[in-house]
């Protein structure tokens, strides 16, 4: 399998730490408001490489944050703090806000069948964790106390910005959001480890510690919650390309200062989903989450479908056209779906299935290409094989892509027969339009064996009773006329 490693910038061959096991660490989302679409984009890339890798067999362990505390409005460490601001925005306590939209969360990842991680583990349930390394960070000389807050010292290591090529003024902080320096920086790539209430007063959430009652920094929540639970090392730690830098950059020092080693191989991120205006955020335009494309209609399989057609390392663009035909393509191949279910032939051709499962192993081996394993799924139904092999290699898929598409054909069946026994039901009280469905029934027949003199002559005898029939794709309904 060749996974694109953000750290080395190529594919490479993945290859775990530990034999037929996988470690994975995802940056969870910050509870301080629903999650956009965009995010949601994140985790449904980093859902699929879960279940793939559960797929070819590994024993994965997939461990993610919930922020809480600590992530600041500014990446350069100014601002107020995310969860303080949700919870002045709707006048209840930070622990109110981050139950209510923790839940959220996690009620729009079942709907868009995000598999829930082995581990979820809140920020605020790991403080002590948080200083212990921090303690072992000072006393390594990677961090200092200034101003009443504790630093990590970036210019104690040979290499800062592992993720690019870039010159150090292009990525400083301060420089790139155009926010005033911190001038207890020694350096300005310096980041904090721990807020001091000498900063942050009217902060709702504060802990005890060796530097001053205060509150973790963002990134340190990251490292420990991870080497809580995946230990030193770890195979693939994810998130969205915005976390790039500074958030995986500052996870990387901390971890390996601390650790005295390498701490994690590949490096997977996933582009932004944008809009015809740029970024999507949710400060920015309409809020565009799960629920209000309910409140249009769309089923949120169809947003899950919509993405896994382009690849996560490429932008993707949203627009109420492009889900549009995303539902439209989705329907359609729900319909295709619909007759396989009908076939009474169950024998599965071994040989067949294994054909068609290489084909989409082999889009997934090739950087997790969910384009080219949504069309294996297409070349299953064109390909030469009967309705049972179909079937299998479709719900096989099925359990990396996670789109339902054999139950949502079973539920076009029973509709079908749902409507079927409602107009069986209301013939049965009706003679008349009884008689009517018999003629036209026998009408089709006569246009199935090519006896169109026959089919006309029903027409003409039901117009002459004032019937007119209505020939559509789906067949044929009737209205008296007027």
């Amino acid at each position: 399998m060749l996974l694109y490693n953000t750290l080395t910038r190529r594919r490479d061959e993945f290859v775990p730490i530990e034999e037929g096991k996988v470690k994975i660490y995802t940056c969870g989302p910050t509870v301080y408001h629903y999650a956009h679409i965009g995010n949601l984009r994140t985790y449904m890339m980093e859902d699929i490489l879960d279940r793939y890798m559960r797929y070819l067999g590994y024993d994965v362990k997939r461990v993610m944050n919930i922020t809480d505390v600590g992530h600041l409005t500014s990446d350069g460490d100014t601002g107020d703090d995310k969860m303080l601001k949700g919870a002045k925005r709707e006048k209840k306590t930070v622990m109110e806000i981050a139950k209510f939209y923790t839940d959220a969360f996690f009620a729009d990842c079942k709907k868009l069948n995000i598999r829930i991680p082995d581990v979820i583990e809140p920020a605020t349930s790991c403080i002590d964790d948080f200083i212990n390394v921090i303690s072992s960070l000072i006393e390594k000389g990677y961090a200092y106390e200034a101003g009443g807050n504790i630093y990590f010292d970036t210019s104690k290591l040979e290499k800062y910005y592992l993720f690019n090529d870039f010159n150090e003024e292009d990525l400083e902080v301060g420089v790139r959001d155009g926010v005033e320096a911190d001038s207890n920086k020694r350096n300005r790539a310096d980041f904090v480890l721990w807020f001091t209430k000498s900063k942050f007063d009217d902060q709702e959430l504060k802990w005890d510690s060796p530097w001053g009652i205060g509150y973790p920094g963002w990134h340190i929540e990251c490292s420990c919650i991870a080497m809580k639970h995946l230990g030193e090392y770890v195979d693939i730690h994810c998130g969205g390309i915005d976390n790039a830098f500074p958030h995986h950059t500052n996870e990387i020092a901390q971890s390996e200062a601390y650790l005295g080693h390498k701490w994690c191989n590949w490096w997977m991120h996933v582009l932004h989903l944008n809009t015809n205006s740029g970024k999507m955020s949710k400060s920015s335009g309409e809020f565009l989450t799960v629920s209000l494309l309910e409140s249009k209609g769309y089923d949120p399989l169809v947003y899950r479908f919509f993405c896994l057609q382009s690849h996560y390392r490429k932008s993707l663009v949203f627009s109420y056209e492009n889900l549009d035909n995303a539902a439209i393509s989705y329907k359609k191949l729900v319909a295709r779906i619909v007759p396989l279910l009908k076939d009474t032939d169950k024998s599965v051709d071994a040989e067949a299935l294994a054909a068609l499962k290489k084909r989409f192993t082999d889009a997934l081996d090739n950087d997790l290409n969910t384009s080219l394993a949504v069309t294996a799924l297409y070349d299953v139904l064109k390909a030469q094989c009967n309705a049972a092999t179909k079937l299998a290699a479709i719900a096989d898929f099925d359990t990396v892509l996670q789109l339902d598409l054999i139950a949502a054909a079973q539920r076009v069946i029973d509709e079908e027969e749902k409507a079927r026994a409602e107009k069986e039901a209301a013939l049965a009280a009706d003679p008349v339009a009884r008689a009517i469905e018999e003629k036209i029934a026998a009408r089709a027949a006569a246009k199935k064996a090519k006896n169109f003199a026959e089919a006309d002559r029903i027409r003409d005898e039901l117009a002459a009773e004032g019937i007119v029939l209505i020939d559509t794709a789906a067949g044929t309904t009737w209205k008296k006329a007027e």
